[in-house]
């Protein structure tokens, strides 16, 4: 897949912001993946990206495109799951794609470089929520050793419907 080779993925930087940004307000106006209703705006989202240094648990993986005119494609993150004290050793993960970035391995490739950049740390569980039906989300999980561990049924209501979110898990260590 000549596209995928084209693809870099890096750590996050204030210069994403925008983008990323960008990215999310998508799904906030146009799907049930992310609870979120109101689009952000970049200095909204600031707090969350500074959240996710360059080192240590909580990470921001970018997928971009390189060139004179460089596009984000996507991004993952491992943040903190809960913020007691007990749960540092867990981390919850997101992924998010650009609409016309599904479906090319941009997904893998953001994993694959979180989870290679988390190896070293002192970790021992990953979570993800996913809102159902994602079904390439579940299938992008599971590659990744994820299992499903819960499910909390009708637990969010956007665009009048309630939606199910299945919880999984991987094991670090």
């Amino acid at each position: 897949m000549s596209e995928r080779k084209e693809v870099l993925v890096s750590p996050g930087s204030e210069d994403d912001l925008t983008a990323l940004t960008d990215i999310y307000n998508h799904f906030i106006r146009e799907t049930p993946t992310t609870f979120d209703v109101t689009p952000m705006r970049p200095e909204d989202r600031r707090p969350w990206l500074l959240s996710h240094p360059e080192d240590g648990p909580h990470r921001l993986m970018v997928a971009r495109i390189p060139g004179p005119e460089p596009r984000i494609l996507g991004y993952a993150t491992s943040s903190g799951f809960r913020p007691k004290a007990a749960y540092a050793t867990s981390v919850e993960t997101t992924i998010y794609l650009a609409p016309d970035a599904t479906g090319r391995g941009v997904g893998t490739l953001l994993y694959e470089a979180l989870f290679d950049a988390l190896r070293g740390e002192d970790l021992h569980r990953a979570y993800a929520g996913v809102t159902l039906p994602n079904e390439a989300s579940l299938r992008l999980h599971e590659r990744f050793g994820f299992r499903q561990v819960g499910l909390y049924e009708q637990v969010g209501r956007k665009f009048g419907t309630y939606h199910d979110v299945a919880w999984l898990e991987k094991r670090l260590r």
